[in-house]
């Protein structure tokens, strides 16, 4: 299947995980979707995918606890990881969470790239900071979701896009920024183009090392 053709409507769910050491053998590719609780992660897994009920949504801040592995196409995977931040949860298992997320960006070698969501009225948080970083260290391309756009007008949205571009040009790095609204469809098809090229990069440079 070629990345023209690659579907997302096909993803299916494989398996929930407490720790990396859980998760099927770490070859193919995978991106993973992060962001803070409650800024819409899970729902933009379900639009980018046009499936309603994918990933589990929920209005309580934290509902996804366990690392969540999804499969677009043979060699293909979505991962939806615990929300960071707020979560009114008890604080042991608030470090449970860290601890397996962390993990999984550190270890995982078939991760590929992070999708980052965060609420366009309020981006740029101190944890979402930290995950940038991070990812500029890891050399890992970062598309950024701001999500719940459907909330401001068309100009309103471009001025929050350019906001965060302004505050992103103190990090080194390259990032890919797109409004986006799950209930509305905003930027879904913009996403999708991204991610299938990000699958395409990754294939491409696998089967090249694997050629003499």
């Amino acid at each position: 299947m070629s990345d023209k053709e690659l579907s997302f409507r096909n993803a299916r769910f494989i398996t929930s995980a407490p720790a990396i050491g859980k998760l099927p053998d770490d070859r193919g590719t995978e991106v993973a979707f992060i962001g803070r609780s409650n800024s819409g992660k899970s729902s933009a897994l379900n639009a980018i995918c046009d499936q309603k009920n994918l990933a589990k949504t929920s209005r309580t801040p934290g509902r996804t606890q366990l690392i969540n592995l999804f499969k677009v196409s043979e060699g293909k995977y979505f991962v939806d990881l615990p929300g960071y931040g707020y979560a009114a949860v008890p604080e042991s298992m608030k470090r449970k969470w860290q601890t397996s997320m962390t993990q999984y960006l550190q270890c995982r070698q078939a991760l590929a790239g992070l999708v980052m969501t965060m609420d366009i009225r309020t981006p740029l948080r101190d944890h979402d900071r930290l995950i940038i970083d991070w990812s500029i260290s890891a050399r890992l391309p970062v598309l950024i979701l701001l999500t719940k756009a459907d909330k401001l007008g068309v100009n309103a949205r471009r001025e929050g896009v350019a906001e965060v571009r302004r505050l992103l040009s103190e990090f080194n790095g390259t990032f890919t920024i797109i409004a986006f609204s799950a209930i509305k469809k905003i930027g879904v098809d913009e996403t999708r183009a991204v991610l299938r090229g990000w699958f395409a990069a990754d294939e491409a440079a696998a089967s090249a090392q694997e050629t003499p």
